[in-house]
């Protein structure tokens, strides 16, 4: 598989308007590769800008709702400034038996009045500063929600790589958390490989792999072990375990089929015998001039075909198998 091989899936549903790159093209991050149909989103995000521009126009120094409210506010504050002088002024001279009760007594509560009239304005004018500053905040987050919604129909790239496999075509109809896109390194390739449960413990990172793909024949590829992953694929009692190719001959394909032997030891000059020779209780049968007889071995390493006798065989032995072909 491709190094850093990732999906890219679709966030929302629709129909490909554009596609735009192809197999084998090199891609950067956030470059864009599909764009689905986004007439309502558009749409949506339109009306979240025309709602942000009012909003901000409503904060801004020009604001009408504002300047109303400013204009109300000093209305409020000169009528106070002329009933506050009033109706001093009238106590002043009730204070020296000038003037009349009555008239004192509408003064005072104009001028009440007035006082609230002008703690009013005040307050209505800075609730409504922060309401629109409110608002102002919400619009944002409108647009910001608008454009995410719309960025969900503009597919791309979440790194540098090449495009192995494109998905869809102009013109199909895409559902939401469907694959479209197939991305990975242009050059690294990364072996997936499945070891038996039993020979885990065997395998470390760095060990030499030698492997044939199903796309290149009987090729022998050189690769080593990078990683062991820890948890057991229970369906098959296997452990995963990676491995790179080593030098330059990595091959261009990927998601091909691996035979692979990773090599856990090396020895040489060693006497091996086929491994369906070994019976059970790792004993052979051997032909002795005219009689066939089962003697005990002792075995070391072994592959999938061949497996190492340490003693109980030379050379010279003439092994009898189980089918009693020589």
């Amino acid at each position: 598989m491709a190094d850093s091989e990732y999906t890219v899936y679709a966030l929302s549903q629709g129909t490909v308007i554009k596609k735009l790159v192809k197999e084998g093209d090199a891609v950067k991050k956030g470059q864009l590769l599909y764009i689905i149909n986004n007439t309502a989103p558009a749409a949506k995000l339109d009306a979240a800008n025309i709602s942000y521009e009012k909003a901000r126009e409503d904060v801004s120094s020009g604001s009408r709702i504002l300047n109303d409210l400013k204009l109300a506010m000093q209305n409020a504050n000169i009528k106070y400034s002329n009933d506050s002088l009033q109706y001093f002024r009238l106590k002043n001279l009730w204070s020296q038996n000038v003037g009349t009760k009555t008239a004192l007594d509408n003064a005072e509560t104009q001028f009440r009045i007035s006082l609230n009239e002008k703690k009013s304005a005040r307050e209505k004018y800075y609730s409504t500063v922060n309401d629109l500053h409110v608002s102002l905040k919400n619009a944002q987050s409108g647009v910001a929600s608008a454009r995410n919604d719309l960025n969900n129909y503009m597919i791309r790239s979440e790194s540098n790589g090449t495009v192995y496999q494109m998905m869809k075509e102009r013109g199909e109809a895409v559902s939401a958390n469907e694959a479209l896109v197939l991305i990975g390194k242009s050059t690294d390739r990364l072996i997936k490989l499945s070891v038996d449960q039993q020979d885990i413990n065997l395998v470390q990172p760095g060990q030499q792999v030698l492997l044939k793909t199903d796309a290149t024949g009987d090729k022998i590829y050189n690769a080593r072990t990078v990683r062991i992953y820890p948890t057991m694929n229970e369906a098959d009692q296997t452990f995963r375990t990676d491995a790179v190719f080593t030098g330059n001959n990595a091959q261009p394909y990927i998601h091909t089929s691996v035979e692979a032997n990773i090599v856990i030891q090396k020895k040489q000059h060693v006497l091996v015998i086929p491994v369906k020779s070994i019976l059970s209780g790792d004993s052979v049968k051997i032909k002795e001039g005219n009689k066939i007889k089962t003697v005990p071995v002792k075995i070391g390493i072994h592959t999938l075909d061949e497996v190492e006798i340490l003693s109980g065989l030379d050379e010279h032995s003439e092994i009898v198998e189980s089918s009693s072909d020589k």
